[in-house]
């Protein structure tokens, strides 16, 4: 087996470790006996401490963000895309003369080098979809390597807390690529997985020619034919080398009879004229889409469509993608990594199902998306939110450098209208929802390139408790 081992010989320094894109891919090298060191300014500040303890049990040695870790031009030096040129470990390696590599490059290199490169791409779902693939190949004694923008719950342990990737000795590399930042050009898939073609860092013209590509150079090509985009794509590639479906709708793979559960969600799932009962731990019609995405992606791979049904139903899901973090006083609090207007929905829809109100604390995940997206986000909410529900938007995320502020927050509510409310401080407006709550309702807290957000809905129990204490 290749899976790139020339490249764990080098030392390895990551600008910016405990990103959700550095980490696994640190994790993996440090798992193949490369030397990792690293550093990222949530360490220095002293946030998320529970990570980098983690990290350091791994053997990476962590350094303060201050170019003290950059010491040598033997050094291979990974920086984030959330890096600056001004940052000082940038610096030390150009003084240095350190060979430096974008995340992307780095992770396509390994994933182009393995034997059954597995690419998921997508504007939402991909992390979902690669946890599911990781999982049936797993499960199946395949052994792969997974890397993951998410934790994975089914590899989560005491001793595995953040396991957002996973190191195998087996032929299947599984990745998440990503399209927001161009990269997913760097990628060569022998099997590719398109899940939808949405609106979210780039406009429709860029993902459509990027996302065309990527599935142009697979020899097999899982795509979502009930998406619109997706299934126009799927007229310019070669049916032969095509493995489509759809939720009910035609397709190869069609999901039918959904019967949805507050946290789970059972389907028929039609495949080459036979029916098929499956039932995932994992709510919402978004993943049954996510489920029929990774069956496809599992057969391409060898494994018996029998074993993947199977296995499926074991998947426990993510950290961070409609996560119940618990109930008090009848109030139930779920943290969900919705950020672009798909993803938002599908939860919002996922919840609808059910009776009660909606609290939604949502923070955008930057002022660029933001001025992106404003149109579909207004209209989304518009047309997603019930009508007693509620919704709060604290400032979006923002991690230091210098940003245009075109389009802020406050700007999102006016447009929204009377339901949505604007909070500049993201614990005010968590406190805010705590105060509006009443039993029956399910508090939802949205948001991406966060990690602390986790915590933000986590506090909101005891909140929640002493409310009506």
């Amino acid at each position: 087996m290749s899976n790139g081992k020339s490249y764990f010989s080098a030392p390895y320094f990551f600008v910016g470790i405990g990103g959700s894109g550095m980490m696994p891919l640190a994790m993996i090298l440090a798992g193949r006996g490369a030397s990792v060191a690293g550093s990222d300014r949530t360490l220095d500040a002293g946030r998320l401490p529970a990570k980098f303890a983690d990290l350091a049990a791994k053997g990476v040695a962590l350094f303060p963000q201050d170019g003290s870790g950059v010491t040598s031009a033997e050094q291979i030096v990974v920086a984030s895309a959330a890096v600056e040129p001004s940052v000082a470990d940038i610096v030390a390696a150009d003084r240095v003369g350190a060979q430096r590599l974008s995340r992307p490059q780095l992770l396509a290199s390994l994933f182009n080098a393995s034997d059954l490169p597995i690419g998921v791409a997508g504007t939402s779902g991909k992390s979902t979809v690669t946890g599911m693939i990781g999982w049936i190949l797993h499960a199946c004694g395949r052994d792969p390597t997974v890397m993951n923008g998410a934790v994975m719950k089914n590899f989560a342990s005491p001793d595995a807390p953040f396991a957002s990737a996973l190191v195998g000795d087996g032929p299947a590399f599984v990745s998440e690529v990503d399209e927001s930042d161009g990269s997913i050009a760097l990628y060569t898939p022998k099997i590719a997985v398109l899940n939808n073609v949405s609106l979210d860092h780039k406009s429709l013209e860029e993902l459509r020619a990027l996302f065309a590509d990527f599935a142009a150079k697979a020899e097999t090509t899982i795509l979502n034919v009930g998406d619109a985009e997706t299934a126009a794509l799927a007229t310019t590639l070669d049916r032969a080398r095509l493995v489509t479906f759809a939720v009910e709708a035609d397709a190869d793979l069609s999901a039918r009879n959904l019967q949805p559960e507050p946290f789970a969600i059972a389907f028929d799932l039609h495949v080459d004229g036979a029916t098929h009962p499956v039932r995932l731990a994992v709510p919402g019609r978004h993943n049954v889409a996510n489920a029929l995405a990774a069956i496809g992606a599992a057969r391409a791979a060898s494994v018996p469509l029998d074993q993947a049904i199977a296995a499926l139903a074991g998947f426990t899901g993510l950290k961070r993608r409609f996560e119940r973090v618990g109930t008090c006083q009848n109030v139930t609090i779920i943290d969900d990594f919705g950020h672009n207007p798909d993803k938002i929905e599908a939860t919002l829809e996922t919840l609808h199902a059910f009776s009660g109100r909606l609290g939604v604390l949502f923070q955008p995940h930057g002022y660029g998306p933001l001025k992106v997206m404003r149109a579909e986000l207004v209209a989304m909410f518009r047309r997603a939110l019930a009508p007693d529900d509620l919704l709060v938007l604290p400032d979006p995320v923002y991690q230091g450098g210098t940003v245009a502020r075109e389009v802020t927050s406050a700007d999102i509510a006016r447009d929204i209208g009377a339901q949505a409310h604007h909070i500049a401080d993201r614990a005010q407006a968590a406190a805010w929802l705590v105060e509006q709550a009443r039993p029956g309702d399910r508090i939802v807290v949205m948001g991406a390139r966060d990690d602390t957000l986790s915590q933000l809905a986590a506090d909101m129990l005891p909140q929640i408790a002493l409310k009506v204490a």
